[in-house]
C-alpha cells in the first residue's frame, strides 16, 4: 500500500479522525510493524479530557500494542541476543528516550522520571511519524526496544493485559506484599485486576476489590478475588472503609493499592490501611484534582508507608510477560477483552471506555 490509515486525537474534547499518512520505511536500526492490536486505555480518555500536560497534539493514541515485524533496517536483538526477523510477532517498551545520562537516570536509577522520556502515542506528535497503535502501521525508533510474545502467548492472551500488566506489576513490586497479606485494591479497571492478580502471586492470603461497575467485579471476582464491594452501591467512604475493617479485625488492610483514578480514594485508602501498614498510590496518573488529609491522623500517627508508582520501566514489562506466560491458565487475561473495534469504530471505542461500558477495548485496524 502507498499509504496508511491511523486515527488522529487533535486536540483535548475534539472529535477523532481518520487520516492517512505515507508508508513508512524503517530507520537504521528501526523496524516498521503491522499492528495486530492496540489497547484504549483509560490514560487515552484522559488525554482526550485535556487531563495530561505536554501531549504535543495531534498524536496518534496507542501506547501498548502488538504488531507483526514487516521490515527491519539492520539487525535487532531480543534482551537474550536473539533475532528479531520480519513475521514476528512482537510487543514494544513504548517508552523511549530515557537518556541514561541524567541525576534521575544514574544516581536515582528512576528511569520514569528521566526528563527526556517519551510515550509511545501519549508525547509522540503525529507530525513526526506513526508512533501510536491506532494505525495500520507502527514505527519503531531506533533504540525502542522489541519484546517477541514469550512461547504460548498470543496476541489477545497480552493484550488482555495491556498497559495494566506491567502497570500492576510494579505497583505489587511496589508494595512489598508479606506472605498472607490482606491485600485491598480500589479500582476495578485493568491496572486494578493486574494489580489483584500479581497480589495474589506475591503471596497474599486474602486481595478485597473495590469498584464498579458490576462487570469489572465479575471479572475480579474470576481472577480470584475473595470479595468485592460495588462502590456505587456503597457510597460513603466511611461506610467502605469500614467494609474494610470488618473483614480484617478491625485493623485495617496491610496493603491498600490505590487504583482508582479518583482523588477522593486516597483518602479513604488511607482510613483502609493498618497502622504501620503499606498504602501505593498508582492511579494518578493525570490530575484529577486535590484532596484535603491530615498528615498526623493518616500519616504520623498510623506509622504508614505511603508510595507513589509511576508508569514502569522495561523490567516490569518483560517480568510481567514471563509471570503472564507461566500462568495463563490459572488466569486468563485474554477474557478481560470486551469488545473489539475497527480504526473507524476508534470513537465509539473510546466513548465505551469513558462510561466504563468495557473492561478492556481494542483497536483491531484490520479485523481477523
Amino acid at each position: 500500500m502507498s499509504s496508511v490509515r491511523a486515527v488522529v486525537m487533535t486536540g483535548p474534547g475534539r472529535p477523532l479522525e481518520t487520516r492517512s499518512f505515507p508508508e513508512p520505511r524503517p530507520a537504521p536500526g528501526g523496524a516498521v510493524l503491522e499492528t495486530l492490536a492496540s489497547e484504549v486505555c483509560g490514560t487515552d480518555v484522559h488525554v482526550h479530557h485535556g487531563r495530561l500536560s505536554s501531549v504535543p497534539f495531534p498524536i496518534i493514541p496507542g501506547h501498548v500494542s502488538c504488531g507483526r515485524v514487516l521490515e527491519t533496517n539492520g539487525a535487532l536483538l531480543d534482551v537474550l541476543g536473539q533475532p528479531i526477523a520480519p513475521g514476528r510477532v512482537v510487543t514494544f517498551y513504548d517508552v523511549f528516550g530515557i537518556c541514561g545520562a541524567c541525576w534521575h537516570c544514574l544516581v536515582a536509577k528512576a528511569g520514569t522520571r528521566c526528563p527526556h522520556r517519551k510515550v509511545y502515542g501519549i508525547t509522540t506528535s503525529a507530525d513526526d511519524g506513526l508512533l501510536g497503535g491506532w494505525a495500520e502501521r507502527i514505527e519503531i525508533r531506533p533504540g525502542v526496544r522489541l519484546v517477541p510474545l514469550p512461547e504460548g502467548l498470543d496476541v489477545l492472551d497480552f493484550m488482555g493485559g495491556g498497559c495494566g500488566l506491567p502497570t500492576g506489576f510494579h505497583a505489587i513490586e511496589r508494595a512489598g506484599i508479606a506472605l498472607g497479606d490482606t491485600v485491598v485494591v480500589q479500582g476495578s479497571g485493568p491496572v486494578g485486576l493486574n494489580a489483584a492478580i500479581f497480589a495474589q502471586l506475591a503471596g497474599a492470603a486474602r486481595v478485597l476489590v473495590l469498584g464498579a461497575p458490576e462487570a469489572r467485579l465479575q471479572a475480579a471476582r474470576a481472577l480470584g478475588a475473595d470479595e468485592t464491594l460495588d462502590v456505587t452501591l456503597v457510597t460513603a467512604g466511611a461506610a467502605r472503609a469500614a467494609w474494610v475493617k470488618e473483614r480484617t479485625g478491625g485493623r485495617g488492610a496491610d496493603v491498600v493499592v490505590e487504583a482508582s483514578g479518583n482523588p477522593a480514594a486516597v483518602v479513604e485508602g488511607l482510613e483502609m490501611v493498618r497502622d504501620a501498614g503499606r498504602y501505593v498510590v498508582v492511579g494518578q496518573y493525570t490530575d484529577a484534582g486535590d484532596v484535603t488529609l491530615s498528615p498526623h491522623r493518616h500519616l504520623n500517627r498510623k506509622h504508614v508507608t505511603l508510595l507513589g508508582c509511576w508508569g514502569y520501566e522495561f523490567t516490569h514489562l518483560y517480568r510481567s510477560m514471563e509471570m503472564m506466560a507461566k500462568h495463563r491458565a490459572r488466569f486468563r487475561w485474554r477474557d478481560l477483552v470486551t469488545r473489539e473495534y475497527s480504526l473507524d469504530e476508534a470513537p465509539r471505542a473510546l466513548a465505551e471506555m469513558e462510561r466504563l461500558g468495557v473492561v478492556k477495548a481494542l483497536i483491531r485496524p484490520r479485523p481477523e
